[in-house]
């Protein structure tokens, strides 16, 4: 690694350590708002019970993330994003 990539790697790591004890503020910042899982749910026009199976998780944790109790992460946030965007083909996929 030359002196010039290694100073820019050095400056990220000490800008990252000064945001991370707020010395400074972050140029940017990403938020993502959180699925509306019941939403999600209706356009497919499936119960809980079906929809639950399909993305693998139980009807319990569904009915939380559908009354806000708990917000789904990793993976089934990814599957819930992309169903909400294609719901037809999303089910079409995970149908086989």
């Amino acid at each position: 690694m030359n002196d010039g990539v290694f100073n820019e790697l050095l400056e990220s790591v000490q800008q990252a350590d000064g945001i991370i004890k707020g010395q400074n503020t972050a140029a940017r910042i990403t938020e993502f708002a959180e699925p509306e899982v019941k939403a999600i749910r209706t356009k497919t026009g499936l119960s809980q019970s079906r929809f639950a199976s399909l993305l693998g998780v139980s009807k319990r944790t569904l009915e939380n993330w559908e009354q806000g109790r708990r917000q789904p992460t990793g993976p089934a946030r990814a599957l819930l994003k992309i169903v909400d965007a294609d719901p037809e083909h999303a089910l079409k996929a995970l149908h086989g």
